[in-house]
């Protein structure tokens, strides 16, 4: 399996720590240590499960705790905001970024769900 033949959500993921981590570089210390590791942490444990069940037969178990693991970091996501780490505009765009990391994990999930 290639880069280009890997599952949107792992690209998506990729993308989103990118955009991600030189931002968690500009919180303020008391917040990066905490609060922006833990957002970092989750992010590439997400990354790592959707990219072990791009090449593994039993799917189901690795993008449930990757969806699980995506609804903590929304919420440290939004947490992130209401303590004014970061601004209004980099938050509704990490929000963006996060809905559709979920829509992609969610639509892959649903899918080895379902009997084909």
């Amino acid at each position: 399996m290639t880069q280009n033949t890997l599952p949107k959500a792992v690209q998506d993921c990729h993308n989103l720590l990118t955009w991600l981590i030189p931002l968690l570089d500009n919180f303020p210390r008391n917040r990066r240590f905490t609060l922006g590791e833990r957002l970092e942490s989750g992010l590439l444990e997400i990354l790592e499960c959707l990219v072990e069940a791009a090449y593994v037969k039993n799917k189901r178990d690795l993008l449930k705790r990757a969806n699980n693991r995506l609804a903590v970091i929304r919420h440290l996501w939004r947490m992130a905001y209401e303590l004014q780490t970061i601004p209004a505009k980099r938050y509704e765009h990490g929000a963006r970024l996060l809905e559709e990391l979920g829509k992609q994990v969610g639509g892959w999930l649903k899918s080895v769900e379902t009997p084909q």
